[in-house]
């Protein structure tokens, strides 16, 4: 127990160091938020320290020359399954599209070396900026730096890229998961079986996977009693099968408490199996959040009580206002991090809610204001039909 509790302190002491070192450096010239009385005098004080086209606010900013024009941009996906991954493409071309933008999406399908031929292809063309989604260091490190040497500026999110100039955006994968966790142990008393939904190979995924060792290591009376788990085109559904066989396995009420399962389409394969199989007095606890996962979580009597969270159009929003930062010329942080929500369903009202109406009920959720520079409103102002 005491070398447990070690451990889990030692990972979440590193959690909270990094997370207080991802904050954007241009973050120093963006205005607080403040209450709209001192807004005004606290902008007009950062104008005097800003250089000339940073010290007008809002639609009044000056607009940078470089983004001032329709840029060409490149967004190369591992995949592009899920809801998640569908509400996160459509962050992408709408924050683009208030741009004046058009972004080409470039799907792999789990393939890492067609993901590779993307990237090459996105180079060759010429395009203004990549994004990057997933996707492994090793497949595409020789790509990224061929961007960088070319120009191109890149802006990843939830891989291992760590290349210098590249900004690397993620979720905070350890407090996802830490979040999620903590309300499963607190929920079960900390002792019960649970089984554990997981796939190597994938950043996130692995990430998450460090703060699952450690809980396991803190709580001794908490028993992995079935593991499984892969990523496919219809990761739910080989979920679901896989949930299915764990359930015969373990046929008796009480057999199993709950299920951590650190992806919403990990979430939803077995939720299903378990409203199949009669199993309601299982829970289950995921990652990650969408509008199809709110009508499964606010079902009558269903087993989906928790996931943490941020919001997958704003993390794409922020991924693309970092890049238009770059293309800009402006400084941008190596790493980010935005910060996530642990979402109940006891925290949700009784009618059906979407995810323009999280915020609502969830405190800190969503994040609009990162990686905001003051010509972005006049930028999207000038291209708003």
């Amino acid at each position: 127990m005491k070398k447990g509790l070690t451990l889990l302190l030692l990972v979440l002491t590193l959690i909270l160091a990094a997370c207080t070192n991802q904050q954007p450096s241009s973050q120093e010239e963006e205005p607080e938020e403040t209450s709209e009385e001192t807004a005004a005098e606290e902008t007009a004080e950062a104008a005097e320290e800003t250089s000339p086209e940073q010290t007008s606010q809002g639609s009044d900013a000056e607009i940078p020359a470089a983004v001032d024009q329709p840029l060409k941009i490149a967004a190369i996906m591992e995949f592009s399954t899920g809801t998640f991954a569908s509400q996160y493409v459509s962050g992408l071309e709408a924050q683009v599209k208030k741009f004046g933008g058009e972004v080409q999406i470039y799907n792999a399908n789990n393939d890492l070396s067609q993901m590779a031929n993307h990237l090459q292809t996105a180079i060759n063309q010429g395009v203004d900026g990549i994004l990057i989604d997933h996707g492994r260091a090793e497949a595409l490190n020789q790509g990224v730096e061929e961007a960088l040497e070319k120009g191109i500026p890149v802006v990843t999110f939830d891989n291992d890229i760590t290349a210098d100039g590249v900004t690397a955006i993620s979720q905070d994968d350890y407090s996802l998961a830490w979040g999620t966790l903590k309300q499963l142990a607190q929920d079960i008393d900390g002792e019960g079986n649970i089984v554990y939904v997981w796939a190597g190979g994938f950043t996130p995924l692995e990430r998450r996977n460090v703060i699952y060792e450690a809980f396991l290591e803190h709580y001794p009376n908490i028993e992995e009693v079935a593991r499984f788990g892969s990523v496919s085109n219809n990761t739910a559904l080989d979920s679901q099968n896989q949930m299915e066989a764990v359930l015969k396995k373990y046929p008796e009420e009480g057999s199993i408490d709950a299920v951590f399962a650190p992806y919403d389409e990990f979430a939803k394969g077995v939720t299903r199996a378990i409203q199949q199989a009669g199993r309601d007095e299982i829970k289950v606890y995921g990652i990650d959040l969408s509008d199809e996962d709110l009508q499964i979580m606010q079902a009558e009597n269903s087993p989906w009580v928790t996931t943490a969270a941020t919001d997958p159009a704003e993390v794409a929003g922020v991924q693309v206002r970092f890049l238009y930062q770059k293309i800009a010329g402006e400084e941008t942080p190596s790493i980010y991090a935005l910060d996530p929500s642990v979402v109940n369903v006891s925290d949700l009202p009784d009618e059906p809610v979407t995810m323009a109406d999280v915020g609502q009920h969830i405190e800190g959720w969503g994040s609009p204001n990162a990686a905001r520079s003051p010509w972005m409103d006049a930028l999207e102002a000038k291209n708003a039909q």
